[in-house]
């Protein structure tokens, strides 16, 4: 094995200042049936101490999600926090419903703006046509509220389909790509959708550009189109890295806060929200991503301010999976893509100084040289069964820091699919 960092290339380290920006995470509002005030309040100030600005809330339907927008918006205009609208284009929307959620809270001091103008997303919407964007935002500025629309319209993504975007969508003023993880190939993902949208957008209109990060991808719901892996185990890191380096767009949408379906939560997993009969086979307490908000906090700062953080408490965000990917189980069958992801402990070092990570499970062990900042390792999964990973932090021959994760990693006794990962910190 070799230190991630080195994968990366010698120009990993070399990036580009970038002007100060937002970044918003994705919030799933469906999973607030059961929020009391406490729960925004818990979820925006956990999300405002890492640097999140505000939340970009996805709203499926005009049913109690609605009560919860009221209570949402109450509850960040007391803390200061952030919010704008993204309604979820895969369910079906009536504009006149649309247009009345915009007008309910336009005037709310945590409505986010851009240019003045409310911002308003969506997730997918490209199956409706121009005219229904159109009368949207000419029902809305007949109310006297102006938007900027800048949606999520998921089947532009290759990045020859740029131009017809704009072509397509004349109504359009920004763009949001949903599409932060691999598209089904056993390859990192690249940035040339973000950068091909990005260029047509800020030729030609005056909205934002929205870059989509996110930690993982895996869904496991029982059918062939609800069940899912896509190559993650460094996207943590090195999307960060992309839009710090290669992208630098006007607003970072973390996907997401809450959408634990899909196992790219950072948000803390909330006991009182119904996750349905499958999810929580694969989302328990054994599976908590809290970890994950240290590596956004160190990224969210740099992207921000346009250079890197100094650190001042060492410490290893890990990450893994608690079977191998071969590993047969006794209900359902292995998502698609199952074959991609590494059967691996990953670990991310943010250190103040200099130092060498040791990572050690079973027999296997691995350690680099990490200087002060971000770098990232890995440890193979070993042979062994019942497995624990050991972390290790050392200077001049002595550990300052260390820690086990709390996960075993098993060779067998496998009841469902599992490729969500458990995230661990030594600090």
């Amino acid at each position: 094995m070799v230190p991630i960092l080195a994968l990366l290339g010698a120009g990993a380290v070399m990036f580009r200042v970038v002007e100060a920006a937002s970044v918003f995470s994705h919030f799933m509002v469906q999973n607030s049936y059961s929020y009391a005030e406490s729960d925004w309040q818990n979820d925006m100030t956990t999300a405002a101490s890492i640097g999140i600005d505000g939340f970009a809330l996805n709203i499926a339907a005009a049913d109690y999600e609605v009560g919860q927008l009221v209570t949402a918006f109450s509850v960040a205009e007391q803390l200061g926090f952030k919010l704008f609208l993204s309604f979820d284009m895969s369910y079906t929307w009536e504009s006149s419903d649309m247009v009345s959620i915009v007008q309910n809270h336009s005037d709310s001091s945590a409505m986010y703006t851009w240019n003045n103008a409310v911002l308003v997303s969506t997730y997918a919407g490209d199956n409706y046509d121009d005219s229904f964007w159109s009368g949207f935002k000419s029902s809305l500025s007949s109310e006297g509220i102006t938007i900027s629309l800048a949606p999520a319209f998921t089947d532009y993504r290759d990045p020859s389909l740029a131009d017809s975007l704009l072509s397509d969508f004349s109504s359009i003023d920004g763009f949001f790509n949903w599409w932060s993880w691999p598209d089904d190939v056993d390859a990192n993902l690249t940035t040339a959708t973000d950068l091909a949208y990005q260029a047509v957008i800020k030729s030609n209109r005056t909205g934002p550009y929205i870059m989509s990060v996110s930690p993982w991808q895996f869904k496991n719901l029982g059918t062939s189109d609800t069940d899912w892996v896509e190559l993650s185990d460094t996207l943590w890191y090195y999307r960060w890295l992309q839009a710090i380096q290669d992208v630098n767009p006007d607003i970072v949408e973390i996907v997401t806060w809450n959408d634990y379906a899909e196992s790219h939560y950072i948000g803390d997993i909330n006991p009182n929200v119904n996750l349905g009969d499958l999810a929580p086979n694969y989302v328990n307490s054994n599976f908590t991503h809290a970890s994950w908000r240290n590596v956004a906090q160190y990224f969210i700062s740099w992207y921000k301010n346009g250079s890197a953080p100094t650190v001042t408490n060492d410490q290893v965000v890990f990450w893994y999976r608690g079977w191998p990917k071969a590993t047969s189980c006794s209900t359902g069958s292995p998502p698609r893509n199952s074959d991609f992801p590494v059967d691996a402990v990953f670990a991310l070092s943010l250190l103040s100084s200099e130092a060498t990570v040791g990572l050690y499970i079973g027999s296997n062990s691995f350690s680099w040289d990490a200087p002060a900042g971000a770098s990232m390792g890995s440890v193979p999964f070993p042979s062994e069964d019942s497995q624990i990973p050991y972390i290790a932090i050392s200077r001049d021959g002595n550990t300052t820091k260390s820690g086990y994760g709390s996960l075993y990693v098993q060779q067998s006794d496998c009841s469902y699919y599992n490729f969500n990962p458990y995230v661990g910190i030594v600090e």
